[in-house]
């Protein structure tokens, strides 16, 4: 038996085309759809991506864990660096200035650099005014600068090479006048303790490099050593010690 085709109806190739090609329609606008949602995923993430790199490298970088050891001040690193080229400690320039001095009495010394004051620059400009006898010493780099003074209270101006300890200059202070005289005179007849005594009562107390030691009076008219220690941590303690007992009188540390 052969089975033939079944006659269509009329019309029914044209529904069929019109169904087929509206179902590719309908495949192509939801793939079109898909497509263009998936741009839109990617375009955003792409975009947030974007946006946490440049968030990330604009993001300012954490600051370094401090390493324990406190920075140091300025007047910190200026003593440690003049400390640490200078050669000659205060006990050897001492020495070296009173021999300068037929019978005289240290009653300044200062190492410069450290914490100067008005009254040590002025003593720095005194004391370089008047150049060394052999040139061999330079007045450039660290220096030690005393003031040796005489029975009669006249001042001596010694300055001192502190890394090679050879004297810069040595003169008379043309700044001292009679009433001047006097009153040093009037220091050394009641000092009962020497520069050197004051500079080790200090260091007992507290240990460290001197780099100051200088006689004056109080605000009570009495007689004191004041004497500075730089230590370890490069801080200054400034010392007042009784000119006549030797006791400290005075404590006082300088964090800057």
């Amino acid at each position: 038996m052969r089975f033939e085709p079944r006659p269509m109806k009329p019309g029914t190739t044209r529904v069929r085309r019109i169904r087929l090609v509206g179902t590719v329609c309908a495949i192509a606008a939801s793939a079109a759809l898909v497509t263009g949602c998936g741009d839109s995923d990617s375009e955003t993430s792409a975009s947030s991506a974007s946006g946490a790199a440049q968030s990330a490298k604009d993001a300012p970088t954490p600051s370094e864990s401090p390493s324990g050891s406190a920075s140091l001040t300025q007047d910190q690193q200026e003593r440690k660096a003049l400390l640490t080229t200078t050669k000659v400690t205060y006990d050897k320039a001492a020495a070296t200035a009173v021999k300068k001095v037929d019978g005289g009495m240290l009653t300044d010394l200062d190492l410069e650099g450290v914490d100067d004051d008005d009254d040590s620059d002025d003593a720095s400009a005194s004391a370089s005014a008047s150049a060394s006898p052999s040139g061999s010493a330079s007045s450039a780099g660290p220096r030690w600068t005393a003031d040796v003074a005489e029975k009669n209270g006249t001042v001596h101006k010694v300055s001192i090479d502190a890394v090679s300890g050879e004297v810069i200059s040595s003169a008379p202070d043309k700044d001292q006048d009679a009433d001047d005289k006097r009153e040093t005179a009037d220091w050394l007849s009641r000092s009962k303790q020497t520069a050197e005594q004051a500079a080790k009562t200090a260091t007992d107390k507290k240990k460290g490099t001197v780099t100051s030691v200088s006689l004056d009076d109080n605000d009570n008219g009495g007689l004191v050593w004041n004497v500075d220690v730089v230590t370890d941590d490069w801080n200054k303690t400034d010392f007042d010690i009784d000119a006549v007992k030797g006791k400290v009188t005075r404590e006082h540390v300088d964090r800057d």
